[in-house]
């Protein structure tokens, strides 16, 4: 049997893991379901609060206000692009590689695992889940740091993927959903762990606002400190983290960017089923009858190896990372000066006017608002970016200079038969 393939397997450098809920946990949380028992920190339907009081989103017995929540999110145009941005890897010709869709999705996954064993609301777990990557840029991280870097040299904003994210859902598609869902998107932030997550106290959308602000003017210094108003969101941003640890090392190996060998705990591919089993069973474990989100010292620390591991091994070293990165962001500078002139001249038969412009606002005029590009087109030049898929990215660009495309590997689907 190969490395890495092993069912069951367990991980030398956290041995007490992995061994799934303890009897007395087992049956707390077979009692809780049995009962439908509610835990006393979950966030009821009936405190779901909106910006708007729109007769179209009152909640009802078969659309709860999260569940509407959820379905907001899924039928945006900006959900369906997330099938074609980048997780990790960008330039390879194999569909079987994680993009952020499916990302997103397993994240709802692992959440709503743990909160259905915590008695949590899972609708709002899961509109939480799906839309907290909503705003990402094309090639991932990367791709977010050349934006932020492009207006922090034109006037000194920022751009942060989460608070992005709630900037699509609450102003550029005005879709008007739920505090608790928005606040829990901004505060994902899954690159930030944290043995115990408690929440804000945040209860207005007033707060809310002046959270957005403080990424904005004040940076990772506000984002950093973000901190969920909800034990679901506490549980989304957790189940981030345990969502991609895995699963990224799953496509490094697929990709053949590292070998099974590679980590330290031997157990290559089979890390991921390791994770996903030992990191639920702690956070579940841990957590049961408290007001916070919690995972052992030993869960803590596990977690903390494989993501490090993960960015020295895999992340720093991705195509759009490595010898690319560079050619890449001078393309995201290419695109954005486009758009802007573009803007500024008003070419309304110019991609951003009809792919992103004109779109928006047909979209918005269902439910009477508009889209004020003219007021901040940096900002309108940030947003078309931010909504593009990779493929999209790499087409624009080499139809603004052609001699683009020797920036892009070519890949063909045939390349190891030939």
């Amino acid at each position: 049997m190969r490395p890495g393939s092993r069912q069951g397997a367990l991980n030398p450098l956290a041995p007490g893991l992995a061994r799934g809920l303890s009897p007395e946990a087992r049956a707390q949380v077979a009692e809780n379901a049995a009962r439908g028992a509610c835990s006393p920190w979950a966030t009821p339907d009936s405190a779901a609060l909106r910006r708007a009081d729109e007769p179209r989103d009152v909640a009802t017995a078969l659309r709860p206000a999260f569940m509407r929540d959820v379905e907001k999110v899924m039928h945006l145009p900006a959900y369906n692009r997330l099938a074609g941005k980048t997780q990790v890897f960008s330039f390879l010709a194999d569909e079987d590689l994680s993009r952020r869709g499916l990302h997103v999705q397993l994240v709802s996954r692992v959440a709503r695992d743990i909160g259905r064993a915590l008695g949590l609301n899972c609708d709002l777990i899961e509109a939480v889940a799906l839309g907290h990557d909503i705003g990402h840029t094309p090639f991932g991280h990367a791709g977010e740091r050349f934006l932020d870097a492009i207006l922090r040299r034109r006037d000194g904003r920022r751009f942060f993927h989460n608070v992005h994210s709630v900037r699509v859902l609450d102003t550029l598609y005005g879709r008007n959903l739920c505090l608790q869902t928005l606040d829990g998107i901004l505060c994902h932030n899954g690159e930030c762990e944290l043995q115990r997550f408690t929440v804000s106290g945040l209860s207005s959308f007033e707060g809310f606002d002046a959270a957005v602000a403080a990424c904005a003017t004040e940076g990772e210094g506000a984002v950093g400190h973000l901190r969920p108003m909800t034990l679901e969101g506490c549980v989304v941003r957790v189940a981030d983290i345990v969502a991609y640890v895995g699963k990224d090392r799953q496509d490094a190996i697929r990709a053949g960017h590292v070998g099974e060998g590679s980590f330290a705990d031997g157990l290559g591919g089979a890390y991921n089923s390791w994770a996903l089993d030992a990191f639920i069973s702690d956070i579940v474990e841990s957590s049961l009858g408290q007001d916070a989100i919690v995972m052992s010292d030993e869960g803590f620390a596990e977690l903390k190896r494989a993501k490090r591991e993960n960015f020295e091994r895999i992340y720093h070293s991705t195509e759009i990372n490595g010898a690319t990165s560079h050619a890449v962001e001078g393309l995201f500078e290419l695109v954005f000066d486009a758009a802007l002139d573009d803007l500024r001249a008003g070419r309304a038969e110019a991609p951003v006017f009809a792919h992103h412009v004109a779109p928006l606002e047909a979209d918005l005029a269902h439910y009477d608002r508009t889209y004020d590009w003219e007021a901040d087109p940096v900002q309108t030049a940030a947003d078309y970016i931010a909504s593009m898929t990779d493929d999209y990215f790499m087409a624009l660009a080499e139809r603004l200079d052609p001699t683009a495309a020797k920036v892009f590997p070519q890949h063909n689907y045939f390349d190891a038969l030939a």
